[in-house]
């Protein structure tokens, strides 16, 4: 879910910047607590892109010790069960999309909220 929700981050190689895909192509996904420490804090997962050493037992502690860390799109469980149907990444609108939307025949994307 971190990686597939409809406004995520995308960049081609020459474009693209470590800082931006922390924090816009990874979500936080926020868990009940249970399903946090079950998951091992995988909620915080931008967290984890902008630094891989932060072991998860510190992950939510770094979530709280700065605004900055509350700035990527938060996802909650319910929100993901609509992200699931997205697949593909369409360059033109710069959003996800599913492959229903993908295979349009007349080639626009219908947004679906």
């Amino acid at each position: 879910m971190q990686h597939q929700f409809e406004d995520v981050y995308w960049k081609r190689e020459a474009s693209w910047d470590y800082i931006a895909s922390a924090f816009k192509g990874a979500s936080y996904y926020k868990l009940p607590r249970v399903l946090q420490w079950f998951s091992g804090s995988i909620g915080f997962h931008h967290i984890h892109h902008l630094n891989p050493r932060v072991p998860n037992y510190y992950l939510e502690e770094a979530y709280h010790s700065n605004d900055i860390f509350r700035r990527s799109p938060t996802i909650t469980i319910r929100e993901s069960f609509d992200c699931i149907r997205l697949a593909l990444y369409d360059e033109t609108i710069g959003k996800m999309v599913s492959f229903r939307q993908a295979g349009r025949r007349d080639g626009a994307v219908e947004m679906t909220t």
